[in-house]
């Protein structure tokens, strides 16, 4: 990597995050000799390195990790890199790279002026630049709800994206509050550890890891759901809006089935919505949400079912459908928190964008870009490494670098334009 000094104030490009994304359009700029700067906060790739609990594993597969110019080369193409294993597989992207990176430094305030450059305040001074690309992601600040101010300062509180084991946690049982990709795993994660776990539900999908002889994702790509766009998705962008389904790549990959989780002894609720003072208080909907999870993957199998026959492709599997091996006996809506031995409570409830360094309308009412493959309707400006960009690869290893490549082709075009039109300003 290349962290350059503060020669220079305009670039054609800057470049906002030092993640994978951020790296990828890097790659392509530097192919096409368009000139340029990565601001990184923190470190590159630091959301790996930072966010990342320590059995963290891939949920997809490593054959489908193909950064620019940086497929996966490893021995185990469909195993699943650990944490460590996914850190030095970027670090490795970095160093081969070689991208002009600025680490360390913030970027504070980005506007436009009457001419349409680009002012990038931060926190080593000033600079200007005729493009900007945002890759700084969508997850910025961790969603903690209010009623956790009315908890008893007796209970341990944190945020998914701050653990990194149960040793972290004081003794005693463990409160994991959604049931989304990372709360499920850290659930489990606390739960093989020896924890009492209590786990809040919502409505998260899930899916098999294996069925009928290959993974999941070997199927969904041999179908081409990998392909689709945003554009021809049933739900259209509203598929942005959805969960990740959960399951896992840990020990070689497996299923996330939280009614087995139930008969070793995790406690399941529906969704918590309050702190009384006494009771942590929960809607009567885990069946629903139990049902919903397992429709999903059973809808998904189907559609391998068809696929199956559709191709005559033999395998020793035949269709199977999962029957629920537990249901709750009865709809729970009330915990008593001092009775429960509850001492910790885990947040697993996302993240919210928080795009306020960045003067531009180009936002909806929640805040999110509103953009077409990352080209939004104010000239020059983009963005990458979004859920759902362009196709359910956008967000992932497999598919940010062909959303790279398509950005870095509208960057060449405009800057072409920039400089035409900065020659025919200039006299004769």
């Amino acid at each position: 990597m290349s962290n350059l000094n503060h020669t220079r104030t305009h670039y054609s490009v800057i470049v906002v995050g030092g993640g994978q994304a951020g790296l990828s359009v890097s790659y392509y700029l530097k192919q096409l000799k368009l000139d340029h700067l990565v601001f990184e906060k923190n470190s590159l790739m630091h959301g790996w390195k930072a966010e990342r609990w320590d059995s963290f594993t891939l949920v997809t597969p490593n054959w489908q990790c193909n950064l620019p110019g940086h497929p996966y080369d490893g021995d185990d193409p469909k195993g699943f890199m650990t944490r460590d294993e996914t850190i030095a597989y970027l670090n490795t992207f970095a160093s081969k790279l070689n991208a002009p990176v600025r680490e360390g430094v913030a970027v504070n305030k980005v506007e436009t002026d009457a001419n349409g450059v680009y002012h990038v305040s931060t926190s080593d001074g000033d600079y200007t630049a005729d493009q900007v690309v945002v890759a700084s992601g969508g997850y910025h600040i961790p969603v903690i709800p209010r009623m956790a101010e009315r908890l008893p300062e007796s209970v341990f509180q944190m945020h998914s994206a701050q653990y990194k084991s149960a040793a972290q946690l004081p003794e005693g049982a463990v409160l994991v509050v959604g049931s989304g990709q990372s709360g499920a795993q850290i659930a489990e994660d606390l739960h093989l550890a020896g924890r009492k776990v209590f786990l809040a539900t919502g409505d998260a999908p899930r899916v098999s890891r294996f069925y009928r002889g290959k993974d999941v994702v070997e199927w969904l790509d041999d179908m081409g759901y990998y392909k689709i766009s945003v554009n021809e998705h049933p739900l259209g962008k509203n598929v942005r809006n959805n969960t990740n389904h959960y399951v896992t790549g840990r020990d070689g990959g497996r299923d996330i089935d939280l009614r087995k989780f139930a008969q070793e002894g995790m406690e399941l609720y529906g969704l918590m919505t309050d702190y009384d003072g006494e009771y942590l208080v929960f809607l009567p909907n885990l069946t629903q949400n139990l049902d919903k999870a397992d429709a999903t993957l059973n809808n998904i199998n189907a559609r391998i079912d068809a696929w199956i026959e559709q191709q005559g492709i033999e395998t020793e599997e035949g269709p199977s459908v999962y029957t629920p091996s537990w249901t709750p006996e009865q709809e729970r809506t009330q915990l008593n928190l001092a009775e429960s031995g509850i001492t910790s409570i885990l947040w697993c409830i996302g993240f919210r964008p928080d795009f306020g360094w960045l003067d531009a309308a180009v936002f909806n009412g929640q805040g999110h870009p509103k953009h077409d493959r990352g080209v939004t309707n104010q000239p020059g400006l983009y963005f990458i490494g979004l859920p759902w960009l362009h196709t359910w690869g956008s967000g992932r290893f497999t598919s940010v670098g062909q959303d790279a490549e398509h950005l870095s082709e509208h960057i060449a075009a405009y800057q072409r334009r920039v400089k035409a039109t900065s020659e025919e300003a200039v006299p004769a």
